[in-house]
C-alpha cells in the first residue's frame, strides 16, 4: 500500500496526497495514508461523508476523477475547503475500484504553478495508480486485515535527501556561514531541524531550544497568525513565501521561506515593520498557536453551517474537534424532561453511557453541572476529577477530561465532554479556544433540534397524504416513487395516486404543487382527495380536472398545481388522459418504441375556473409502459426541457419492461439531484386481468426520503 501510494505521487508529479478507505456499509470514507503534508493540517478531513460537499467524497459518488485547479475555482466548487486552505494548489480526487465495488478514494495535491488542466499522461497515471490501490485494498480485505488505523492515519517518509561528501559537506556549512543573516529550515510538520548560530542569535534564543521545536512555540513572539500562515501556504502551494515580524522589544525580522518535497529552508535578516504588520503582543499564551486556534474555528463553522439534524451535528463536530484537539472521546448530553439525554457520542463504549443516559438532573456529574452553571470544567487527572465529583468511577481509562457548555442565545442547552487518552494539560489559551469550538457547537445544535422537530412534523405530514399502499388492480402493474427536493424540510407538494374504479376499469394520477413546505403539502392532499373523489363518480379525465380546479379556485390558496390524469380500460387496453400545465406522459410501447403524448395541456390548477382542459385517447395494450412524472425528474439547471424528457425518453426505452422497479430505480439514479421533488409513476397493463395485485409499503430511506411502491398483477407485495 505504502509503495503503491509513493508511486503514484511520484509518477504524477504531486507532492503529496491523501489515501481513503471507504469500509463496507458505511456512508463516510477515512483517511488511513497522508503524504507530503502534515498530518495536523490533513486533520479535518479524517473522515470525510459520501454527502459532503468535497472533492473526494463527488469522486467517490459519481465514479470520476474530480479536479480544482487554482484558488479561484476551488473556492467556487468548494468553499469549505477553500475557506480552510486559502492557497493557490491543485487538487485531484478518484475513486479506487476493485471489480465493481468502491474501495476508498485518492486525493493528490499539486504546487500553485500548475497548469489549469490535468494532462492526459498525469489521468493516466492517476487512473492506473488507483487501480493499484483499489487492489491492494481488496487483497488487504481478503486477508482479513484491520483497514482503519486504530489512532490516526500512518504518514509516509518524505523522500530523503542526497547525502554529500565530506568534501561537499564541508562546502555547504562554509557557504551557509558566508550568507548575510541566518538560516534554518523546518521539516513538514513545521519543526526546527537545523539553525545557524547567526539564525540562533537574530532569534535571541539558544540553538538547543530551539531545534525540534515549533518556532511559534519556542519562540511565543512568533505565536501570531500571519507566521504559521506563511508556512502553512508555502507547504500547499510550493511556492516561496515572506513575511516580517516584530522580536520584542523593537527588533524587527523578515523571514523568506523556500519549500520543497522535503520540508522547508528560511533566510532570516533583520527588516523594517510591514504596513500592516500586527502589534506586539504583550502577554504570551499557550495551548494551540492562534493559527491553529483560528483555522480549526472556521472550519468547524463552515462545517457546522451545513449540518442539518442533531446527529449530523454531532458527527460533524467529531470528525472536526477530535482530531484537531487531540481528544480520542467525545459526547454530546442535552438535557431532555428532568434527566440527562445522551444525544451522541464518539470513542466510548455503549455499556460505559448508559449508567449516565437518563439520570436525574439533579445527579452529581460534570455534564449535568455544565448545564446548569454554563462553567466549563478541565481536569488533567482522575484525582482532580474525583475530588469535584466523589461518586464518579474510573471506567473509561482516559487521562483527562474537558466539559464544555454548549450555550445557545445565552443559555446553556447542553454540554459537550471532550476526553483524552494521554496526559493533557488545559492552559488558559486552550481553554478559551475550546470554550469558543462549544460555543459554536451550542448554536448548531440549537438549531439542528428545530430542524429535528420540524423534519419529523414534515415526515408525518407527508406519510399522511401519500397512499401507504397501491390498491389492487387486477391485470395492471405499478411501480411508484417519491423524491423529496434535497432543500427545505424533505416535504413537497408532488403526489401520485391508483385508483380502482371497478373490475375492468382504473385510473390513475400524478401533480405537483407548487412549493416545498407545509402549506404545499397541506394543498396536496387537498388536490389528491379531490381527484379521487370525482374520478370515483365515473366522470372522464377532462371533467376530473375541470372540477378539481374550480375547487382551486374557490380555495384560492395562493398555490398552483400540475396535474394529469389517465383512465385505464382495462379490458380493451386503451386509456385517456388529460393535462393540466403538466409535462406530456411518455409510452414505451410493446416493440420498444418510445411515444411522446402530445396532449394539449390546459392551464394549471387554481388559475381560472372555467379552463376546459382536452383530452386524448390513446392505446395501452399488455406489454407496453406508461411514464407519468413529475417535472423534477428532468428539469436541471442550463438543460433544455425537450432534451432532458428525450434523454428520459432514452433511458425508458434501454429499460426491461417487466420489471418496473428496475426501470423506476433506473429512471430516478439519472435524475438531476433534486432541487424539486420527484415523483414517478410507471404503469404497464398484464396479458390477463383475472389476478390479483397489491401494493407494496411505501419506505422512507433517509435525508432525501424516497417513497417506493410497486405492485404486480400478481400480488405479490413489495418487500
Amino acid at each position: 500500500m505504502d509503495s503503491a501510494m509513493a508511486a503514484v505521487v511520484r509518477a504524477s508529479g504531486a507532492f503529496g496526497g491523501l489515501l481513503y478507505v471507504l469500509p463496507p456499509g458505511d456512508h463516510a470514507v477515512w483517511q488511513i495514508l497522508v503524504a507530503g503534508v502534515p498530518q495536523e493540517m490533513a486533520a479535518p478531513w479524517r473522515r470525510v461523508g459520501l454527502k459532503d460537499p468535497m472533492p473526494v467524497a463527488d469522486a467517490i459518488r459519481e465514479r470520476r476523477l474530480v479536479w480544482a485547479g487554482g484558488r479561484e475555482e476551488m473556492a467556487r466548487e468548494y468553499p469549505r475547503l477553500a475557506l480552510v486552505l486559502p492557497y493557490d494548489f491543485g487538487l485531484a480526487a478518484a475513486p479506487l475500484v476493485s471489480g465493481t465495488a468502491v474501495r476508498g478514494g485518492l486525493v493528490l495535491l499539486w504546487p500553485g504553478n500548475h497548469s489549469a488542466r490535468l494532462s492526459t499522461a498525469e489521468q493516466d497515471v492517476i487512473r492506473a495508480g488507483c487501480r493499484r490501490l483499489g487492489e491492494s485494498l481488496q487483497r488487504a480485505a481478503d486477508r482479513g486485515e484491520p483497514l482503519l488505523p486504530p489512532d490516526r492515519p500512518r504518514t509516509l517518509p518524505p523522500p530523503a535527501p542526497r547525502t554529500p561528501s565530506p568534501v561537499e559537506a564541508a562546502a555547504l556549512s562554509a557557504f551557509v556561514d558566508r550568507l548575510p543573516g541566518g538560516s534554518c529550515t523546518l521539516d513538514l510538520d513545521g519543526r526546527l531541524t537545523f539553525v545557524t548560530p547567526a539564525a540562533a542569535e537574530l532569534l535571541g534564543a539558544d540553538r538547543s531550544d530551539l531545534v525540534g521545536a515549533l518556532p511559534w512555540e519556542a519562540l511565543p513572539w512568533m505565536d501570531v497568525p500571519h507566521v504559521e500562515d506563511r508556512y502553512r501556504a508555502a507547504l500547499v502551494s510550493r511556492r516561496p513565501q515572506a513575511f516580517t515580524v516584530l522580536r520584542p522589544p523593537q527588533t524587527w525580522l523578515a523571514f523568506e521561506l523556500y519549500p520543497d518535497a522535503t520540508g522547508l529552508s528560511v533566510r532570516i535578516t533583520r527588516g523594517s515593520p510591514e504596513a500592516d504588520a500586527p502589534p506586539p503582543r504583550s502577554v504570551p499564551t499557550s495551548g494551540p498557536s492562534r493559527a491553529t486556534v483560528l483555522y480549526h474555528l472556521m472550519h468547524l463553522a463552515s462545517t457546522l453551517t451545513e449540518a442539518v439534524g442533531v446527529q449530523d451535528v454531532v458527527e460533524q463536530t467529531a470528525d472536526q474537534l477530535m482530531p484537531a484537539l487531540g481528544a480520542q472521546a467525545m459526547v454530546v448530553m442535552t438535557p431532555q424532561d428532568g434527566r440527562l439525554k445522551i444525544v451522541g457520542q464518539r470513542g466510548y463504549r455503549p455499556e460505559i453511557l448508559k449508567h449516565y443516559d437518563g439520570a436525574p438532573l439533579t445527579s452529581a456529574i460534570p455534564g449535568v453541572d455544565a448545564m446548569a452553571t454554563g462553567v466549563p470544567g478541565f481536569w488533567t487527572t482522575f484525582h482532580e476529577l474525583h475530588d469535584a465529583y466523589p461518586a464518579t468511577v474510573h471506567e473509561d481509562g482516559m487521562a483527562a477530561w474537558a466539559v464544555l457548555p454548549l450555550i445557545a442565545s445565552g443559555r446553556p442547552i447542553g454540554s459537550l465532554l471532550l476526553s483524552y487518552r494521554r496526559p493533557h494539560v488545559f492552559p488558559p489559551g486552550e481553554r478559551a479556544a475550546l470554550t469558543s469550538l462549544a460555543g459554536l457547537v451550542g448554536q448548531a445544535l440549537d438549531r439542528a433540534r428545530l430542524y429535528d422537530a420540524k423534519h419529523h412534523l414534515a415526515h408525518r405530514l407527508q406519510s399522511a397524504l401519500l397512499p401507504h399502499t397501491l390498491p389492487r388492480v387486477p391485470g395492471l402493474n405499478v411501480a411508484a416513487r417519491y423524491l423529496p427536493a434535497a432543500r427545505g424540510l424533505g416535504i413537497g407538494g408532488d403526489f401520485y395516486d391508483v385508483i380502482r374504479l371497478d373490475e375492468h376499469t382504473a385510473a390513475v394520477t400524478i401533480g405537483d404543487v407548487q412549493g416545498h413546505n407545509v402549506d404545499a403539502a397541506a394543498l396536496m392532499g387537498q388536490v389528491r382527495t379531490a381527484v379521487h373523489a370525482h374520478a370515483t363518480v365515473g366522470a372522464p379525465p377532462d371533467d376530473v380536472l375541470a372540477r378539481t380546479n374550480r375547487l382551486l379556485t374557490d380555495l384560492d390558496p395562493g398555490l398552483f398545481t400540475s396535474c394529469a390524469y389517465v383512465h385505464l380500460d382495462l379490458a380493451t387496453h386503451r386509456a385517456c388522459v388529460a393535462l393540466a400545465g403538466h409535462p406530456p406522459p411518455l409510452v414505451r410501447h410493446a416493440d420498444g418504441r418510445i411515444e411522446r403524448l402530445r396532449v394539449p395541456p390546459g392551464l394549471l390548477l387554481g388559475i381560472e375556473p372555467d379552463t376546459v382542459y382536452p383530452s386524448l385517447e390513446f392505446p395501452l395494450p399488455p406489454g407496453s409502459v406508461l411514464a407519468l412524472y413529475t417535472d423534477g425528474l428532468v428539469e436541471a439547471p442550463g438543460v433544455d426541457l425537450d432534451d432532458a424528457i428525450a434523454a428520459l425518453a432514452g433511458l425508458l426505452e434501454h429499460g426491461d419492461p417487466g420489471d418496473l422497479d428496475a426501470m423506476a430505480d433506473t429512471l430516478i439514479r439519472h435524475a438531476p439531484t433534486p432541487g424539486d421533488d420527484i415523483a414517478l409513476l410507471l404503469i404497464s397493463p398484464r396479458v390477463s386481468a383475472a389476478g390479483h395485485s397489491s401494493g407494496g409499503p411505501i419506505v422512507f430511506t433517509g435525508k432525501k426520503d424516497e417513497r417506493r411502491s410497486t405492485q404486480a398483477g400478481s400480488g405479490g407485495e413489495d418487500p
